[in-house]
């Protein structure tokens, strides 16, 4: 259908330069192919619970539908949907974005923000749209390693010397993809001791992961109360409701910097779809029991994973939240990425390397997948590192 193309008559933007599909996704789609084609792959690279979403929010979205709620959204959010969640904040409904999912509030937020050659700081490992959205938005992903030694957490003195006249902003994440490291409160207390004395950094902290924690969490404004003014929290339900393809995210923050990001999602997307607006303001108002019933569920897989990994010769840190392992590629084949093709090819596990988040030498596993595929996928590493050995 399309004639062949010269190959100088397409001229990608240079904002693009170095930018393509996330190695996740990439991963994901080639395991998803290899199992089109009949091979046996366990994948376990995706970060998606496998849990349904619950009943009464599916039942609440066909409500919406046949009440006749599929017009055109308000740009900003629905009002009940902005509400509630204001109120879960302690805050008003002008302090809230609803958006199509937690990447577009990132993502609308450093393009509201953000000129060319202002500096975003970051811990590395993080997840892997980070320094590209940082970058599409004409700014400079200032990435700083955050080794197992330190909890995989940034560090106060670390935060103090890469703060410069352009640092705009602090994108910290807690519970954190890959790693699964919360904060302690005592923690982001000392990096607010650092921003108190540099007004022009702000922060985002991006909390999707914050009904799936094995510690006690505590939210960054919460407990850096005076630092409000220049935070901007990311929540959604995508995670811990499982309503990943609801595409529903939000953001609450000072009025100044939700009416930019209103102003950027007004030319990106206009408001989120209003259906998934229901459903979401179904999940955050209805019953919340299942929350802790699927942590638990999680935090059975944690331990079932760290001790899987651990005993085949993968060294394994115990994460505090979310469901990722990030553990340590053998000492054998210690390139993640060669080591990740192995697996693949060798025993058909798909898994995501290390590179892909910023720290190279670990690997990245979701144990959001059904205990039977875990085991499955276990049982195979150990005979893929015991050939190794």
């Amino acid at each position: 259908m399309f004639r062949e193309i010269a190959a100088d008559s397409f001229r990608r933007a240079d904002r693009l330069r170095g930018i393509e599909l996330s190695e996740i996704v990439q991963i994901s789609e080639q395991a998803a192919r290899l199992k089109a084609q009949g091979v046996d792959v366990v994948a376990l690279s995706t970060g998606e619970p496998d849990f349904p979403t619950p009943e009464h929010v599916i039942k609440a979205a066909h409500q919406a539908a046949l009440a006749g709620q599929t017009r055109y959204p308000a740009t900003a959010g629905v009002p009940d949907l902005r509400a509630a969640i204001a109120e879960d904040a302690g805050v008003q409904s002008q302090n809230v974005i609803v958006s199509t999912g937690a990447k577009q509030v990132l993502s609308g937020a450093l393009m509201a923000t953000l000129d060319p050659g202002d500096e975003v700081i970051t811990a590395a490992p993080f997840w892997t749209s980070y320094a590209d959205m940082v970058r599409l938005s004409g700014g400079i992903p200032v990435v700083l390693d955050c080794p197992v030694s330190q909890g995989f957490k940034l560090t106060p003195a670390q935060l103090e010397a890469a703060i410069t006249p352009r640092t705009r902003w602090l994108l910290l994440n807690t519970p954190a993809n890959p790693t699964g490291a919360v904060y302690t409160e005592s923690e982001i207390q000392a990096l607010g001791r650092v921003l108190d004395r540099h007004p022009n950094v702000w922060v985002i902290s991006d909390e999707i992961y914050q009904h799936l924690t094995y510690v006690p969490f505590t939210p960054f404004v919460q407990a850096v109360p005076h630092l409000a003014d220049r935070v901007l929290t990311v929540n959604g339900v995508s995670k811990a409701y499982s309503m990943t393809g609801w595409r529903i995210g939000w953001g609450i923050g000072p009025s100044p910097l939700i009416k930019a990001m209103i102003a950027v999602q007004g030319q990106i997307t206009s408001g989120a779809c209003s259906i998934a607006q229901a459903a979401a303001l179904a999940a955050i108002t209805g019953p919340q029991t299942l929350l802790g019933e699927r942590l638990q569920a999680m935090r059975a897989r944690r331990d079932l994973v760290v001790a899987g990994l651990n005993a085949a010769g993968l060294e394994c840190a115990v994460p505090d939240g979310a469901f990722y392992v990030f553990p340590k590629t053998p000492a054998e084949m210690p390139v993640d990425h060669e080591f990740c093709r192995y697996l693949l090819d060798e025993v058909g596990v798909a898994l995501v390397p290390g590179r892909a988040f910023g720290l190279p030498g670990h690997l990245r596993l979701s144990f959001a997948y059904a205990t039977e595929s875990l085991q499955e996928g276990l049982r195979r590493i150990s005979v893929a590192t015991a050939r190794l050995k």
